[in-house]
């Protein structure tokens, strides 16, 4: 409940590393977030501190980040922030991790094609007919007393 909700823009650092588990797809990769700013003495702009996060996809998200993503692209990554403290080999370091929500290509710095996932359609349901919403102005007991008009399928 008392969560960190997070809304990063950044290029992704690392090919995404798509693996297949017991609870379902995991992805993870590395986002770069640069901030800039305008050096108002040289009227430039001008990169300041890289941050780096591990960005963790689960399930369908995962699955269309491993499909979708490549070094270098401009994305915007929403998710719940973890920060974790580990003491390795004597040392503390500290991780920012983001359990990401939504992931999408950043539109302002260039464009993408979305493509939906094929799915398998179960063979179990037959396909149905559009119902026929058309009134001819007849009365509700007229129009219900005929019978509908056999549905054309191509």
């Amino acid at each position: 409940m008392n969560e960190t909700i997070i809304c990063v823009v950044g290029n992704v650092a690392t090919q995404p590393v798509y693996r297949e588990l017991a609870n379902g797809p995991s992805a993870r990769f590395r986002l770069a977030v640069t901030s800039r700013y305008l050096d108002r003495e040289k009227n430039v702009w001008t990169d300041g501190h890289t941050n780096f996060f591990t960005v963790w996809a689960n399930r369908q998200l995962a699955t269309n980040a491993a499909a979708s993503l490549n070094v270098g692209e401009p994305v915007v990554v929403q998710g719940r922030l973890k920060v974790r403290t580990d003491v390795r080999e004597g040392q503390s370091w500290t991780s920012a991790d983001i359990d990401a929500m939504a992931i999408g290509h950043d539109l302002a710095r260039g464009t993408s094609a979305f493509r939906r996932p094929n799915r398998q359609e179960s063979a179990a349901s037959p396909p149905q007919s559009e119902p026929n919403w058309e009134t001819t102005g007849e009365s509700s007991d007229t129009a219900a007393q005929q019978e509908p008009e056999p549905a054309v399928m191509t």
